[in-house]
Order: C-alpha cells, then structure tokens, then sequence
C-alpha cells in the first residue's frame, strides 16, 4: 500500500517530540505539507532541523505555541486558517494519588489533553465539512478502558477524547471527513524513556530492557510483551489520515500491543 498526502496540509499538535514528532516526520513522509507545533520557538526549530535532517525535501514549517491555551490555539489558526488533516496530539500525563490531585491539576490536564482538541478541532472541522474532505484524529489512550488507580485525572481526558472524536464523526456524517481516535499502549516516547531513566541507572540495565521488565510487570496483559515503538503508532496514525481509511471514522483504533483483553 502507498500512501500518498501530495497537496495535502497537516498539522500535528504538540509534535517537536515523542509520539507527536513520529506522526509528523510519516505525514512529511508520505508528502504532506506538515506543520509541527511546541510550546517553544527553540523546540519547534530544533524538530524542524531533525525532521529536515530525516526526510530530505519534506515541506514542513513550525509554529510555536501553547495549544492548553485559548490564545494559544487563536495564534495558531490566525496563521494556519486552514488544513486538511488534523491530528490532536497533545497531552500531559503523570502519575498522582487520587486523594492528592488539586483542582488545579485537573484543570490543567482538562485544558491540555481536552480542550486543546475541542478548540482546534472547532476551528478546522467547519472546512473540513464545507471542502467535503478532511481527517482529524485524536490521540487517546488504551487507558480509556484501563484506568490507572494512579492516574484517574488523565484516564478520565483520554476517555473524554472518544466521546468527542465520536460525536464528531457523526457531526461529519454523510461527507468525506473521517474523525478517529487512536489508542496508543505503552510507548517508548522520550518522556516515557525520561520516567524510566532512573530506574534503569540503578539497574545497571539499559532503559529498553527496564521499559519490557515495566510492560511485563504492569501492563501483564500485553500480547506483544514489550512497549511500542513511536514510529509504531504513527504508522496507524498516518494510515488513518490516509484516503485510504475513507471508511473508517467515529472508531477507536487501538495499537496497544493486545494490552485490552478484549477481541473487539
């Protein structure tokens, strides 16, 4: 299969690194005129040098901004009005005991993880219906479904992005614009490798082998007993946004490795 984006424009949020840098860098790949977002100038044109470095003649350009934001999200539409594709990766997580997560800290992961997709997608999806083509695509979680103990305040956004992405899809119904919802597993992400770095030096082990000890150890369920790798996921991602998967939309597309023990 040859996935061809030729003419078409993408933007990925929060994409200067991990998961969101490998949906850009196999966008840019397939010939899509990418566009990376991060919080910083220096990050945006770190990737961008990374990503030209990786993909000779990519037509990819960076905007800095803060997508949490409502002002952040203006400043990005004001200069990109208009795409064809949209993924809405952005996303924090990070383990917390329930009975110590403050206000604060849901809103936070309520404005990065769901907002930031409902403002982005708000803007967009309109074209994207009146152009009669499009693809937006949420970046979500298998945690929809396996809530961490640990981390109810993110399982609860990456829950919230399948009731959008769905209600979405269906807003979208009977045109050519697909909106899905991805459902990474484990993942060795940077921030993932960073989380494990210090237990791999205590080890003595490299991160890769404490990263499968983790899968192994906390997600047993797991078919593929080792984490996904980030280009892994992007190759669903990049599928998804493909005119070849113009039958799929308002679905919930796990590449988890068989971490939900489901056959559906």
């Amino acid at each position: 299969m040859h996935i061809d984006l030729t003419g078409r424009t993408a933007l990925v949020s929060a994409s200067t690194a991990g998961i969101g840098f490998a949906i850009a860098k196999g966008l840019a790949s397939a010939g899509a005129h990418t566009i990376i977002n991060g919080r910083s100038e220096a990050s945006v044109v770190e990737s961008l040098d990374v990503l030209r470095e990786a993909v000779p003649n990519a037509d990819v350009r960076g905007i800095a901004g803060d997508v949490s934001t409502a002002e952040g999200v203006a400043k990005l539409t004001h200069v990109v009005p208009s795409v064809d594709i949209l993924v809405n990766n952005a996303g924090i997580y990070g383990p917390e005991p329930f009975f110590d997560v403050s206000d604060d800290t849901w809103e936070r992961f309520f404005q990065t993880n769901i907002m930031s997709g409902v403002r982005l997608a708000r803007h967009y999806l309109r074209g994207m219906m009146e152009r009669n083509n499009g693809r937006v695509v949420f970046i979500s979680s298998e945690s929809v479904l396996n809530i961490p103990t640990d981390m109810i305040h993110y399982g609860m956004t990456k829950t919230a992005q399948l009731s959008i992405a769905r209600g979405l899809a269906k807003l979208a119904a009977g045109t050519a614009v697909t909106v899905n919802a991805v459902l990474p597993g484990p993942t060795l992400s940077e921030g993932v490798k960073a989380m494990l770095e210090e237990a791999a030096s205590k080890e003595g082990k490299r991160i890769d082998e404490v990263a499968v000890e983790f899968v192994r150890t906390h997600r047993a369920s797991s078919i593929l007993q080792r984490p996904a790798t980030v280009e892994e996921v992007a190759n669903l991602v990049v599928y998804v946004c493909s005119p070849q998967a113009s039958a799929t939309t308002g679905a919930a597309l796990r590449v988890d490795g068989g971490v939900v023990d489901s056959i559906v």
